[in-house]
């Protein structure tokens, strides 16, 4: 499992800029400078910067050749620490121009060297892109001779960053190895950071495959498979269980064990196999037959595997396993039902 921690990690140099979106004529503002902090406040802005990166989801430049790539201007950083600002700005100048839609919220961007972050054994440097475009209200108590002051302020939550990407001193050749979230990704306009701006592609270790096919299941199981052969909705329920189970209980992933231990019934192996083809394709996963499972990753997965079996507005029941254990029926009046067994838990 790889570590991540940035227990010992320095921040070295900072510049801010202010990206305005371009469609509304609002202004791109480029500092001349670093930006200056005290020694006390850094704890907190590494706190801001970092806290958000949880999962570890590693990507890449995809396109590495391009001479606009943001790939030459973090390698051009690394190399030579005096062209920071000037990079800086480069990188600022891409994000203005790929800001190509009116609901893009205008914000600060922050550009960061952080040292002595452990990546697995290793303690690495990165490069840091941070978006903030949300900004809260806050009261600043101030005292003055025996008096206090109040003053509404305005700020940044510090768990409430909105964009941003780690781009690690490694594996330059390939891309870097890069870590990102948007906080603002279940809006289609928002794809602009991963797509337009950073233009980065999955790395293709065990923690991609394990999330991939863990998601790719749970679409197979509720699209597909209930079209394709109308099951109950405990038989759903059960498949997903079995899936998730299989991957907690396994170091590696095989899929034809998979396909034996999990999906049993050989014409749901054959839909799934032909679902996994096109969803592979459509999606250009390039996911393999054989791979290490991430238990980070199945952790994350497992969250979105719901196993609620909902009746109407008066109950619902969580099933976590056997589905041998509940029986359906109709009452003759028309009432349906279902039958718990259960052993008694001490």
């Amino acid at each position: 499992m790889i570590v991540l921690n940035f227990n010992e990690a320095k921040l070295g140099r900072l510049i801010t800029h202010h990206i305005g979106n371009r469609l509304k004529n609002e202004n791109l503002l480029l500092s001349l400078k670093m930006t200056d902090f005290g020694i006390e406040t850094v704890p907190h802005i590494l706190k801001y910067f970092t806290s958000a990166f949880k999962a570890l989801e590693f990507f890449r430049f995809s396109n590495i050749e391009s001479e606009t790539s943001l790939y030459h201007a973090a390698k051009a950083i690394f190399e030579d620490p005096d062209s920071f600002i000037f990079n800086s700005r480069t990188l600022a100048k891409k994000l203005y121009d790929v800001t190509g839609h009116p609901n893009i919220k205008s914000g600060d961007l922050s550009i960061a060297h952080i040292s002595d972050i452990q990546l697995g054994d290793e303690m690495v440097e990165a490069i840091g892109i941070f978006k903030s475009e949300s900004k809260v209200p806050f009261l600043k108590l101030e005292r003055q001779d025996v008096n206090f002051n109040i003053d509404l302020e305005n700020g940044f939550d510090l768990n409430g960053l909105d964009k941003g990407c780690l781009i690690f001193r490694t594996n330059q050749e390939e891309g870097f190895e890069i870590l990102v979230f948007d906080n603002t990704n279940g809006n289609k306009q928002a794809e602009f950071w991963k797509n337009d701006f950073l233009q980065i592609e999955h790395y293709t270790n065990e923690y991609h495959q394990t999330k991939e096919f863990l998601t790719m299941t749970e679409a197979f199981v509720k699209g597909q498979y209930a079209a394709e052969f109308e099951p109950e909705s405990t038989e759903k329920i059960d498949l997903l269980n079995r899936s998730i189970d299989y991957f907690k209980k396994n170091e590696a992933f095989d899929k034809e064990e998979f396909a034996s231990d999990v999906l049993r019934d050989e014409n749901v192996i054959e839909s799934f196999k032909r679902f996994g083809d096109d969803y592979d394709h459509d999606k250009r996963l390039n996911l393999n037959d054989s791979f290490e499972i991430s238990m980070p990753a199945v952790k994350q997965q497992s969250r979105l595997f719901k196993s609620v079996l909902k009746l109407d507005k008066n109950f619902h029941v969580y099933i976590h396993g056997d589905k041998e254990q509940i029986v359906k029926g109709v009452e003759p009046d028309g009432r349906k039902f279902y039958k718990l067994y259960y052993n008694m838990v001490e």
